[in-house]
């Protein structure tokens, strides 16, 4: 069987894990319905734009579902951001 690996952030799968704790199902689970929910509309041209958009900027970026990262505050001496839930997530 063929398989495909999703390498994710600790803040993308933190989100992942939560919402299949939520649906009493496996991290897995939330992944294939999420892919069984795109290849339904997967047609769409704009569907199809933003695979390719997501597939640029997930290089440098963690995406709005994810938890925050902590980042580092822009200025000198303050200290990191604590990570938070994203407010898309369960």
């Amino acid at each position: 069987m063929p398989t495909i690996k999703i390498h994710l952030e600790e803040a993308e799968y933190h989100t992942v894990l939560r919402l299949a704790k939520c649906t009493h199902t496996q991290p897995e689970d939330v992944a294939y319905c999420a892919l069984n929910r795109l290849m339904l509309v997967g047609k769409e041209k704009d569907v199809q734009e933003d695979v390719v958009l997501t597939q640029r900027w997930r290089k440098d970026n963690l995406p709005l579902w994810s938890d925050s990262a902590g980042s580092v505050h822009a200025y000198e001496g303050m200290h990191d951001c604590e990570p938070e839930k994203s407010k898309y997530s369960v």
